[in-house]
């Protein structure tokens, strides 16, 4: 039901295609888990070590939801104890383009910019 509300909103905004993004990435932790797999598949565990600010409720939330839209692959392994594999679809993969310019955005407009401003501000 929350889905649909904010679907709504998002058409009567007319920014439909951000609204888009934002619901299909869902979590707030999405960007940065996208980023991890990027370097390859990986357990739980270990996606859990490298993105250690995430709590692991949220973590797991996140990768329902990326799963759920087609971005993450969950692949089981029948191994004792069972062995869960995360990687990224082509839908995920080509995600990678997007978090590059936003990685460009930061180099330049991140928070040792706005130092450097109010340095040169103050003096």
């Amino acid at each position: 039901m929350a889905e649909q509300a904010s679907s709504k909103s998002c058409s009567e905004t007319g920014n439909s295609s951000i609204c888009e993004v934002l619901q299909i990435l869902g979590a707030k932790w999405a960007f940065l888990v996208l980023n991890e797999l990027l370097s390859g598949p990986q357990r739980f565990n270990q996606l859990q070590r490298n993105v250690s600010i995430i709590k692991t409720q949220s973590l797991t939330d996140t990768l329902r939801h990326l799963e759920h839209n087609g971005l993450v692959l969950r692949q089981v392994f029948p191994t004792v104890p069972v062995t869960v594999e995360y990687s990224l679809t082509e839908k995920g993969s080509d995600f990678q383009t997007a978090l590059k310019e936003m990685d460009k955005w930061v180099q330049k407009w991140g928070n040792s910019q706005q130092m450097n401003e109010k340095t040169s501000i103050s003096s």
